[in-house]
């Protein structure tokens, strides 16, 4: 946490309490509109065939095709009006309690800042990039934007159970590193692929990791990495069904039962695992060597 530039304890002054912060769009200088641009194309290029269908249909209905940084005042009617969520501005990491409650409420905090040239291929913060390209498209989904409030509404629930831990592994698992089956093929929806050019490569191609079909409480048992690629992914059959599986779960029992289960570590497979594909895992060198390899490998 040390190397991060944009957290903060408590709202640095001009955020207001509940720690969102006006977009101030003018005061993006062209820099910053050149380099969302070229990431924006970077990722566009690649992603048919491989996103999720609702993932290219949110590009297309929030015209995130048109030159720069979004503006939230444009952006959020066209949100608003798909699904009633909005994008709020946030100076970084916002505090967990904060972070449930805008989901709970519709509102999706994007970090108010982007990356630098020499962080095109890995940052450690989410970027408005990574927030707007990644997360924002899914929004336009009536069942996806579904799925994003009730997991709001359960991890302000979670506080109360110390269980913290274990519901931010549904999250990585799905709304950041998901993969989803569709009737043509495997396909990534997870923010944190769909935004890395690299990782939407990894993901579907590579024989490296594990693609494992979703299982609720295997997956709040596994730990994640944030520092490099997955080396298990794993796979819903649809946004209804992972809708669905949240919706129903009592989570309050889940929980008290979680805390007599051992944790899974990041790479293991296990007896009860129904595997779509099982991974070599002999893509286990450093972050730097990988990112070397892709960005050789694609000539970028």
């Amino acid at each position: 946490m040390a190397d991060f530039q944009h957290v903060h304890e408590v709202p640095p002054e001009g955020a207001n309490a509940d720690w969102t912060i006006p977009q101030n769009w003018e005061a993006f200088n062209a820099d910053n509109h050149r380099m969302w641009d070229r990431l924006f194309t970077r990722q566009s290029e690649l992603l048919p065939g491989r996103a999720a269908d609702a993932f290219l249909r949110g590009i297309d209905m929030l015209k995130l095709s048109n030159s720069g940084i979004p503006d939230y005042r444009e952006l959020n009617a066209r949100l608003e009006a798909a699904t009633g969520w909005t994008v709020v501005a946030v100076p970084g990491l916002v505090p967990d309690a904060v972070f449930f409650d805008h989901l709970a409420n519709r509102r999706f905090p994007a970090g108010n800042f982007i990356r630098s040239p020499l962080q095109m291929d890995y940052l450690q913060e989410p970027d408005i990039f990574h927030d707007v390209f990644g997360h924002v498209p899914m929004l336009t989904d009536p069942v996806f934007a579904d799925y994003m409030v009730a997991y709001g509404k359960g991890g302000l629930r979670s506080l109360r159970f110390g269980a913290l831990h274990h519901l931010a592994r549904l999250y990585w698992y799905t709304v950041e590193f998901g993969l989803i089956e569709q009737p043509d093929g495997l396909r990534i929806y997870g923010a944190g692929i769909v935004s890395s050019y690299a990782e939407s490569i990894f993901a579907l191609d590579d024989p490296s990791p594990n693609r494992i079909d979703f299982d609720l409480v295997r997956i709040m048992r596994t730990h994640y990495r944030i520092d490099d690629f997955q080396q298990n992914y794993f796979v819903i059959p649809s946004l209804e069904f992972l809708l669905k599986v949240t919706l129903e779960t009592d989570f309050a029992p889940l929980y008290a039962n979680l805390k007599a289960l051992p944790d899974i570590a990041v790479a293991d497979i296990v007896p009860q695992d129904s595997i779509v594909t099982r991974g070599t895992q002999e893509f286990a060198a450093s972050r730097n060597k990988k990112v070397w390899f892709y960005r050789s490998k694609h000539g970028l």
